[in-house]
């Protein structure tokens, strides 16, 4: 069997690590001929993210309360059955994995400050709204006798 193509970065030099990944593998539906009913080939990958000491503890933090409703005794799990391959299926469920942690300890975005809308601009969207209407109001049908 081919290598795995990971390490998978969630950010920057923090990975997945490869040791804290439980893998689950069955049969999938979906396409694959008479191979469908021999192969195991659906891929459910889980994560223990409270015991995890991969990730840096604000980032673990902020997983941990965002990711809340998906977690299962502190372990987040993601399926994969795309593909009829179950090596494609690993590498799209650690993908996914990666990519849902990366998410889940970004930190927030910055608050929007509020700003004044121009006077100017204000005017000029009043005016041409009038204009507007002027226009519609001289298609009324009552003066086309």
């Amino acid at each position: 069997m081919e290598r795995m193509s990971g390490p998978y970065v969630i950010r920057g030099s923090v990975t997945l690590p490869e040791g804290e990944l439980m893998w689950r593998f069955s049969r999938s539906s979906g396409p694959g001929g008479q191979h469908v009913n021999t192969s195991d080939s659906q891929v459910e990958l889980r994560f223990d993210l409270a015991a995890t000491e991969a990730l840096p503890p604000v980032w673990k933090e902020r997983a941990l309360a965002r990711l809340a409703g998906r977690l299962v005794d502190g372990v987040v799990s993601v399926r994969a059955s795309e593909h009829r391959s179950q090596w494609r299926n690993r590498e799209t469920a650690a993908v996914r994995l990666a990519a849902l942690l990366a998410e889940a300890s970004a930190p927030p975005p910055k608050p929007r400050r509020a700003t004044k809308i121009p006077r100017g601009i204000n005017e000029r969207r009043l005016r041409e709204k009038k204009q507007r209407a002027e226009t519609k109001r001289g298609r009324s049908a009552r003066d086309w006798h």
